[in-house]
């Protein structure tokens, strides 16, 4: 068993990979922004990380390229000043050829004039004085535009000097250069996040609202199973009777809250319990301890079973009530029920199901009351538990279904809007998915991990 440690970085993203990451996890917006997943510290200090890279924005943060944008908008803005003082050259220009000719005209007629001149040969000259007078602060225009060009002249030197240094910082790599480099390390980090294995929850960071939309109670979800290119988006608004499914193509369509399709479910749901796994929907029905598969593509009922001895209709709810006596989970491992029965005295109940038949394989009782439990999610196996749904809440107990033990947790939850009314994990985003008081918002997890390498032992 050896740590994963990252491979080194081209000088340009050393900082924005090793400095101040241990323990730390970031999700930044769908459009832009690098993507820090998971993260620990070995023993012997080496940064262990994910991270994954936008390709359409590489380098868009680095402080070289917010110095090229800046030089490349000074370089327009000089451009477009040239541009206008070339129109207004050519505008003058012809101005002054104009008033060249009159002026001609006018020292012709002196020069014949014998020192004696009619009173309407002296209006004419009179008149034609008049018209040169706009002459004056053309010449004043002159002189200013003069001012201008040397001051442009002495910017694109200033300019020069600045894509000089640069290019001297960056030495023999052109952009070109750079950005293959870029592409072959996200390559790297992609590869290591495959192979990052199963971790313990050791931090949850802080609440990343992506849309306030609809009720107080609800749910939504991406499906754990898709490939990284289906970024489809399932929206359930409310806790019971529902029957209407939203399906937005992407994220980012989610939150313009377009281009999305509608799907009428045969039987209403129960709950904010509910799944995407593998292109279908799990969910209970309405007044039932029934699980039913609802397969999106399709439009139609695969398979319903009742659970046996499950509760429903509020009888073992999490503290927040709303019918969420029923709670489907997937991890890296599968398809998972929470729920409690009456022969568990009210205990959290966990059970392993098969997604096609939606038979339980086995069952674990927790010993953890479910009415004292905010919320739960499954992260490699681990029930987590939170103990509240309220402000304050906190990550307070994990069940291990690989060894069937149990401890005590304490893990900041950062409750932003008071009232999380469902909470569930996406194994492949390696993020929690909240509705939280009418707010759809992201955690980013921090697990520690013991990464197994081939070859090991």
């Amino acid at each position: 068993m050896w740590p994963l440690t990252v491979p080194p970085p081209p000088p340009l993203l050393l900082l924005l990979l090793c400095s101040g990451l241990a323990g730390q996890t970031l999700f930044q917006s769908p459009e832009e922004g690098w993507q820090l997943y998971t993260s620990a510290q070995a023993p012997d200090g080496k940064c262990i990380c994910t991270a994954v890279i936008p390709a359409q924005s590489t380098c868009s943060r680095d402080g070289r390229s917010q110095e090229l944008r800046q030089l490349m908008e000074k370089v327009q803005n000089v451009s477009q000043s040239m541009e206008v003082l070339e129109l207004r050259t050519y505008r003058d220009l012809q101005y002054v050829r104009s008033m060249e000719t009159l002026m001609r005209s006018l020292d012709a007629r002196l020069r014949v004039a014998d020192g004696s001149l009619s009173a309407k040969s002296f209006q004419e000259l009179k008149d034609r004085m008049t018209e040169l007078l706009p002459l004056s602060s053309v010449l004043e225009q002159y002189k200013a535009d003069t001012r201008t060009i040397v001051r442009l002249r002495e910017e694109v030197r200033n300019l020069s000097g600045s894509l000089a240094a640069i290019q001297e910082e960056m030495g023999a790599y052109g952009y070109e250069d750079l950005q293959q480099r870029v592409m072959a390390l996200e390559a790297r980090l992609h590869a290591c996040a495959q192979k990052l294995g199963c971790g313990k929850l050791t931090g949850v960071s802080n609440p990343i609202t992506i849309r306030a939309m609809g009720s107080r109670f609800g749910s939504w979800m991406t499906d754990t199973m898709a490939p990284s290119t289906d970024s489809r988006v399932w929206y359930m608004d409310g806790y019971y009777k529902g029957r209407r499914v939203l399906e937005f193509r992407t994220l980012g369509d989610f939150i313009k809250g377009q281009n999305f399709i509608q799907h009428l479910l045969p039987q209403p749901w129960a709950g904010t319990g509910h799944v995407v796994y593998n292109g279908s929907l799990f969910y209970n029905k309405y007044q039932s301890n029934v699980v039913v598969k609802y397969h999106f593509r399709s439009r139609s009922v695969l398979v319903q079973r009742s659970l046996p001895g499950a509760g429903y209709n509020n009888t073992f709810p999490y503290s927040w009530g709303g019918f969420s006596d029923m709670d489907f989970m997937v991890d890296e491992s599968g398809l998972w029920a929470v729920y409690t029965t009456n022969q568990n005295a009210g205990n959290i109940v966990v059970s392993r199901l098969d997604p096609h038949t939606l038979e339980v394989l086995r069952s674990w009782d927790t010993g953890y009351p479910k009415r004292s439990a905010g919320e739960a999610f499954m992260i490699c196996g681990v029930l987590y538990v939170t103990n509240s749904h309220l402000a304050g809440a906190k990550v307070y107990f994990a069940y291990f279904t690989n060894t069937s033990s149990y401890e005590y947790t304490d893990v900041p939850f950062h409750n932003q809007y008071s009232h999380i009314s469902m909470l569930d994990y996406n194994p492949r985003e390696r993020a929690l998915y909240t509705w939280n008081n009418g707010h759809q918002v992201l955690y980013n997890v921090t697990l520690f991990h013991v990464i197994s390498t081939a070859g090991d032992p």
